[in-house]
């Protein structure tokens, strides 16, 4: 979950679309063989949206989904990790593939399907608190 904070102090998440339904969603993909989860998330993060930053150490949420496959729907556990933004590049893999929106948490909440996806989001301003 690529996070910053804006110029008024408030916390913003970074929502990109899915390639194929456009959905709003966190950057996200499949674990891979030799990284760490929490290394992955960020790698998908930079392919995905362009940012860098410090990722955690552990998931600070987790979700699941069903995922649309070619002929069938697969249901996916997805672990939640913090990036926190430092750089966002002007040209990444994925961005003519994607849109991608930073959005107040209350409205990444809010604009997101997943259920559990929006209460993870809605947890995190509690976090960030905590963290700061």
């Amino acid at each position: 979950m690529p996070v910053r904070r804006a110029l008024d102090g408030s916390a913003e998440i970074l929502l990109v679309t899915s390639r194929t339904t456009r959905r709003w969603i966190v950057p996200k993909g499949w674990p891979m063989k030799g990284l760490k989860d929490r290394d992955a998330a960020a790698r998908e993060a930079y392919e995905e949206a362009g940012v860098l930053g410090r990722i955690s150490d552990k998931p600070a949420g987790r979700y699941t989904y069903w995922k649309r496959m070619s002929d069938h729907f697969t249901l996916c556990e997805v672990k939640l990790y913090l990036l926190e933004v430092e750089q966002q590049l002007d040209s990444w893999a994925e961005q003519h593939e994607r849109d991608l929106h930073w959005f107040k948490l209350a409205d990444a909440a809010d604009l997101v399907d997943e259920p559990e996806l929006g209460t993870a989001i809605r947890k995190l301003e509690t976090q960030l608190v905590v963290a700061a």
